[in-house]
């Protein structure tokens, strides 16, 4: 079945939003030939009933993997369980998995809200404000549980992917992972993942977390005639995910490496206390392609 969808439009983009989907973003496309900006959802896209077939979604209270069955909190051990299909291990927090409800829709602005139990008690907003095909997204979590529990964020967006597709974002190193998909060290960049000029997205399979990442990024489309200029606050990571064969591609703002919560230092996760909160940012601007 089809979900109730939200639309936000300005003078050159159109967006729809899928509350009931995770609070997940369905479509980003130009309104001169309907070109996606987002990974386009068609109907059977968006009655398959999974973020995972969308635009974008929010991760929180964390973002990817967590092993060993949970993590540990200053007052004893959180357990956790496998929470997706296919999935050995959780995966990506609880906000993409529960219905979203609009709090706000005023001229070029939409906020969604979350009140989660799972896997414990917060509050989840989400802003999106569309403006001359700029973007963004605010992405903000309120601890409520009266524990004090670490917290982490992101976003997923998927973009399209052709033969011409050409990433530039700079970082320091990259996470290399085993086979659980957990990370197991830090190295400098491979070659064919140093991405600080323009170069096209590698052909084998890429799932790995980056650090030392400035914040900003640029995805180049010659194919559909546009360039995406992105940046992130309260991100100093980001995920990329490049399948085999597949017209799409994953770049991931997020406030931590995967399994931070099992890394020394715990790096990118915030201990927030009953009220307290974190926030990060996420802007897409659309332009010409070469224009800037």
């Amino acid at each position: 079945m089809k979900p109730d969808l939200i639309c936000l439009e300005d003078p050159i983009s159109r967006l729809t939003l899928a509350p009931a989907l995770g609070g997940a973003i369905a479509n980003w496309r130009l309104l001169e030939g309907d070109v996606p900006l987002l990974r386009p959802a068609d109907d059977d896209a968006l009655a398959a009933g999974t973020p995972r077939r969308l635009g974008c979604y929010p991760l929180a209270p964390w973002s990817n993997r967590i092993g060993a069955g949970g993590f540990a909190i200053p007052d004893g051990w959180l357990e956790l369980t496998p929470n997706a299909e296919g999935e050995a291990l959780p995966i990506h927090g609880s906000a993409w998995q529960q219905p979203w409800t609009l709090l706000e829709q005023a001229g070029d602005l939409v906020r969604l809200g979350l009140e989660s139990a799972l896997p414990f008690a917060y509050r989840a907003e989400q802003r999106f404000r569309l403006r001359d095909g700029e973007l963004e997204v605010r992405l903000r979590v309120t601890q409520v549980d009266e524990r004090a529990i670490w917290h982490g964020l992101g976003l997923h967006p998927y973009f399209p992917r052709t033969a011409r597709t050409r990433l530039q974002a700079k970082a320091d190193a990259t996470w290399l992972c085993g086979p659980d998909k957990l990370p197991t060290r830090q190295v400098a960049r491979p070659d064919e993942w140093n991405f600080d000029e323009h170069r096209p997205l590698p052909s084998s399979l890429v799932d790995n977390g980056f650090r030392g990442w400035p914040g900003h990024c640029r995805i180049l489309q010659p194919d559909l005639g546009y360039q995406l200029d992105c940046s992130a606050s309260g991100c100093d990571a980001f995920l990329l995910f490049c399948p085999e064969a597949q017209p799409f591609f994953c770049f991931e703002p997020v406030t931590h490496p995967v399994n931070a919560h099992h890394l020394e230092g715990r790096p990118g996760l915030t201990l927030l206390s009953p009220g307290q909160s974190l926030e990060i940012t996420w802007r897409m601007a659309v332009r010409p392609l070469g224009t800037g």
